[in-house]
């Protein structure tokens, strides 16, 4: 391994970190408050950015493998130091708790330990809800935008970290990629931020929500999340950017360049719509039905909530852990599939889902007419082989840990339904849970801090999909 071009990249990312952390301290000095705790963070992460410039490397390349570890161990270091101002704001005292409210924040989970948001300073509170932007995105697109950095091992660095079964260029230069994304990212969230402005939200509340459902995340300064506002137009603009920032950011580019068909013809996003349009029907009618709400406020709640879940972002409107039963099983099943692949979201991704449900179908087809040959294919070109195995992979990977984590929660004293939605809920970066204990009225507060670490780790685990942190604690990475 390139161990020196991988420290330089890290120190590149703390850097770029500690200057990120100047925004909440600028917050919360129009608010009066002290600078402190920022100012106790910013230093030590960039004394330890520099420090780890200072080895110059030989070589500048990178295989995919340092990639993976630079991904993995930059994750890592941004969730330890960015707990430091809750801890130093005395916003939350345990350390365990600022660990695993940064690592939700930064994973876009949006789980929580907090119970009492009036105790919180009005600048820490933005880092809280910027998290959620920084990690939306991903710190090292970020990087790659800002910084010089070779073709070769800036693809490796972004297929680590950008979700989904594939990755490619939208332009033939990597770091123009990387910048149209950004762009866009930036753009959209200035337009719900000034969407919520008109709808009647302060500057401070507009931006930080605006912030949250951008990276799909779901933090919010109101103890009862969005609903504590008691707008429908709030409620009703964040539920159609949770939407928007559910689906795939290259449609956006197509759409720039005039590309209407192409974005029409994307069967992710028609499938990603027609998943909402389903599930918003079937949980409407079971509100009206089985629980006797006006139809109206039904399939607002159904809209808000359906987006909310499958687009990862976990805002909430709803006690929907008092839902009916079927209800609820359609939102675990949300859960599973996530955003589409270059979103901000979480889940499995649904291109993923429907790689595997072709190819299950090929299967079947095959053995019934053996000498054909059948082909898996979406947006109307064949799925190579390598990309239905991954896809397979990731799938196994993902029930493998989802089982074991709530095997392992249930040492904890916690019930099945509690542990197992956990699980999934941080797996898939959603937030909430599908019982009063965790669910949209609930918190993580009372887990054991083994438990919380545990959840950490599978937050970070799912928003990197797996194989950046699995590559870490791979004996065979450190060999030479």
């Amino acid at each position: 391994m390139n161990y020196r071009m991988i420290f330089r990249v890290l120190g590149q990312i703390l850097l770029i970190y500690a200057e990120l952390l100047i925004l909440p301290l600028i917050a919360g000095l129009c608010y009066g408050e002290s600078a402190l705790p920022f100012i106790l963070t910013i230093l030590p992460t960039a004394a330890l950015g520099g420090l780890l410039l200072l080895p110059k490397p030989r070589s500048r390349s990178l295989v995919a493998r340092d990639s993976f570890v630079i991904v993995g161990l930059g994750w890592i270091l941004i969730s330890l130091l960015g707990a430091l101002p809750f801890v130093f704001s005395g916003s939350i005292p345990s350390y365990v708790d600022a660990l695993f409210e940064t690592a939700s924040g930064l994973s876009t989970t949006g789980a929580s330990v907090l119970q009492d948001f009036d105790a919180m300073p009005r600048g820490v509170m933005f880092w809280r809800c910027f998290t959620h932007w920084i990690g939306g995105m991903g710190v090292l697109v970020f990087l790659m935008a800002v910084l010089p950095m070779s073709g070769e091992h800036a693809m490796h660095i972004m297929r680590a970290e950008v979700p989904g079964p594939t990755v490619g260029k939208l332009v033939p230069r990597l770091k123009h990629t990387a910048r149209i994304l950004y762009l866009i990212y930036i753009g959209m969230t200035l337009i719900e931020m000034i969407a919520l402005l008109c709808a009647g939200l302060s500057f401070y509340d507009a931006l930080l929500h605006a912030f949250s459902t951008a990276g799909t995340g779901g933090f919010s300064t109101m103890p009862d999340s969005v609903a504590g506002f008691h707008s429908a137009a709030v409620e009703n603009i964040i539920a159609v950017f949770m939407i928007l920032f559910g689906l795939n950011f290259n449609l956006y580019y197509l759409l720039l360049i005039g590309s209407w068909r192409k974005v029409l013809r994307n069967e992710e996003c028609r499938a990603f719509l027609l998943h909402i349009l389903i599930a918003v029907g079937l949980i409407a009618l079971g509100l009206r039905m089985q629980c006797g709400v006006e139809t109206r406020r039904a399939l607002h709640d159904a809209f808000f909530n359906v987006a909310s879940i499958l687009s990862t972002t976990g805002f909430g409107t709803e006690d929907f852990t008092r839902w009916p039963e079927y209800c609820k099983w359609i939102l675990i099943l949300l859960m599973l599939c996530g955003g589409c692949a270059g979103s901000t979201g979480g889940g499995i991704k649904l291109s993923r889902l429907m790689i595997l449900f072709r190819s299950a179908k090929c299967d079947l087809r095959g053995m019934s007419r053996p000498r054909n040959v059948f082909r898996v294919e979406l947006e109307g070109k064949r799925v190579e082989p390598a990309t239905v195995r991954a896809s397979l992979t990731f799938v196994t990977f993902y029930a493998m840990l989802m089982f074991l984590i709530a095997a392992l929660l249930s040492l904890d004293g916690v019930d099945i339904a509690t542990g197992f939605t956990a699980s999934i809920s941080c797996l898939s970066n959603i937030g909430p849970g599908m019982t009063p204990a965790i669910g949209p009225a609930g918190s993580f507060a009372f887990f054991s801090a083994p438990a919380k670490l545990l959840l950490t780790l599978a937050m970070l685990l799912g928003r990197l999909e797996f194989y950046p942190i699995l590559v870490l604690f791979s004996p065979r990475t450190w060999k030479r």
